[in-house]
């Protein structure tokens, strides 16, 4: 199995707040972490190689720092990793940051001799929300994609999927090359050990910019990039639920009912 992970360095939203008069996010002072839903995405990466063998590229997109993130990667079981950065990249929106991805995986595959079989991407970054890079480069790409996926496992050439849905749950079958987005799944990422984060540490990555990553500057950066944002908020604070305990399901279906008409929520 030949897995790329593509992982992008976010600020850690837990400590970001909302310039109140620019209305922008204040990224100063505030800690980077691994979007975590790429992290998940490693980890499910990581079970596949566990399981049928394999290697795992991470690649980010990002400034100098963002090597960070992909050393945590390469301590949780991704052998080999490229940052691709360059000034000209800046400002690209989630389209350009698709062209410029999918390019440069056409890069690494041209360098490997074959696609790879699987790309995995996190559902959504936690400083976006849009949840738009993965399926893109699925459409750059040419490749089959499935979303959401919370379980997954390898049935010969292909990748079965398992991913949660409003009546339950789907299973959907992709044949390789493929892209799939991952969320929040059963299992956590995995810790590193002391010998795998010191080798990390020491590990060197590859750096890709503009020259090796040839992309038009109408799909690149500012001039790239036609999305443009309106408004930003800060979500409300929801005020904590009433818990009820101690009843059996009719009991507390009726408990629940009794409240919501009290409220006049239902009548």
């Amino acid at each position: 199995m030949n897995i790329l992970v593509c992982v992008k360095q976010v600020p850690d939203t837990t400590s970001i707040k909302i310039d109140p008069i620019k209305h922008t996010l204040i990224r100063t002072g505030v800690p980077s972490i691994v979007n975590p839903y790429d992290a998940y995405a490693l980890e499910m990466a990581a079970r596949i190689k566990d399981a049928v063998g394999g290697k795992i590229c991470a690649l980010s997109m990002g400034p100098e720092m963002a090597k960070d993130a992909l050393k945590e990667c390469l301590s949780v079981g991704a052998d080999e990793a490229y940052l691709i950065s360059d000034r000209v990249f800046g400002g690209s929106d989630t389209l350009a940051t698709s062209c410029i991805i999918s390019t440069a995986i056409k890069l690494l595959e041209e360098k490997n001799g074959a696609p790879f079989d699987l790309i995995f991407c996190g559902k959504q970054a936690i400083d976006g929300d849009t949840g738009q890079v993965g399926p893109e480069i699925a459409e750059h790409l040419d490749r089959a994609l499935i979303t959401y996926a919370y379980e997954s496992q390898i049935e010969g050439d292909a990748i079965k999927v398992r991913r949660e849905s409003d009546e339950g749950y789907d299973m959907l079958l992709a044949h390789f090359p493929a892209v799939v987005t991952v969320e929040k799944t059963p299992y956590e990422p995995r810790y590193p050990s002391i010998k795998s984060k010191m080798a990390a540490r020491k590990a060197q990555i590859t750096t890709l910019t503009s020259a090796e990553v040839t992309v038009d500057e109408n799909s690149r950066g500012l001039k790239g990039s036609p999305t443009k944002v309106k408004s930003t908020y800060t979500a409300e604070v929801q005020k904590n639920g009433q818990t009820i305990s101690g009843l059996d399901g009719s009991l507390a279906g009726a408990k629940i009912a009794s409240l919501l008409f009290d409220a006049g929520i239902i009548k």
